[in-house]
């Protein structure tokens, strides 16, 4: 199977998960406010947003990758490595949620950070293989 038919749908199918978590979300402000602090739910938040748009961008990310004219191994491993970006930078809000602390970093915002990079990796995978197809 290739990596581009495979990964859209684990994409398409992790909106889900995002849809319930606002889902979740909307119950803890609306109906029990006590359960998650301030600070909990700008975690939540922004977890919940980064997991939306990235895996949006993820969509796009598969439809131009075969463009790169790559070897189905290096497709697997750009969709690989955006899908544990995607996964890090988002979760790392959640991590942080749950055991960081106001005004210090933790592992969850360590992980958020690292996400990023993997990210930047990922689309400089695919920013070079568009490239060298010109």
């Amino acid at each position: 199977m290739e990596p581009t038919k495979l990964f859209p749908i684990i994409a398409v199918l992790s909106l889900i998960s995002v849809e319930f978590g606002g889902w979740t979300l909307l119950s803890f402000i609306t109906t029990r406010a006590q359960e998650l602090h301030y600070r909990e739910q700008r975690f939540f938040r922004a977890g919940h947003a980064h997991a939306g748009v990235l895996l949006v961008l993820s969509l796009v990310y598969f439809l131009y990758l075969p463009r790169a004219d790559y070897s189905n191994g290096v497709e697997w491993l750009a969709c690989i490595v955006l899908t544990v970006g995607v996964v890090m930078q988002s979760g790392g809000f959640f991590i942080h949620m749950g055991i960081g602390q106001e005004a210090e970093a933790s592992i969850g915002t360590r992980v958020t950070r690292l996400g990023a990079f993997v990210i930047a990796a990922a689309l400089l995978i695919l920013a070079v293989g568009l490239i060298k197809t010109l």
